[in-house]
């Protein structure tokens, strides 16, 4: 007679951080399907700009719903090994700073000063946030960039933006 020891199994731990991104991820997406039905559209459209709401925020919903089965599977995300990323390096906090502050100047400005120019700003004060020092070639590039998505949008899509201080001149 052979006795044979069972090992019980150890249950997985569950990262528990996901439970509240699914929850945000979902808050999103309902939110999205939501807003989706308040939008007033033209009968002669038949698909429509409510199309893409509803495609978004049922894909959210969804993805949520499978993030909290994976973790209460006990799927865990793998850490991050780039061969570009020190994981032992601390974030850099003047950095997001930078950018938070680069973002709240666009925000408080486009409508004054136009997407052309506000657009340039953002990209070189983004550029100079992540250390570009080539402050003059990142205004230029992001000057070009800007008018050229503000005719994009206004000429390509029928969307316009505001000309700002530009009004008359783009």
């Amino acid at each position: 007679m052979s006795t044979q020891t069972v090992v019980p199994e150890t249950p997985k731990s569950q990262d528990k951080a996901q439970y509240g991104v699914a929850a945000l991820l979902f808050a999103i997406g309902a939110y999205t399907l939501y807003d989706a039905t308040t939008l007033t559209v033209g009968f002669a459209d038949p698909v429509g700009p409510k199309m893409f709401p509803y495609a978004i925020g049922s894909v959210m919903v969804v993805l949520s719903v499978l993030l909290v089965i994976a973790t209460a599977r006990g799927d865990k995300p793998e850490a991050e090994g780039g061969e570009d990323v020190d994981l032992t390096h601390p974030a850099d906090w003047l950095t997001v700073a930078k950018l938070i502050g680069v973002l709240l100047i666009t925000i408080a400005t486009v409508n004054w000063l136009s997407w052309a120019i506000t657009g340039a700003f953002l990209f070189a004060g983004a550029a100079w946030s992540l250390g570009s020092r080539t402050l003059i070639r990142d205004i230029l590039v992001g000057f070009v960039m800007s008018v050229g998505s503000w005719y994009g949008f206004y000429v390509g899509l029928g969307i316009p933006l505001t000309p700002g201080i530009l009004d008359g001149i783009l």
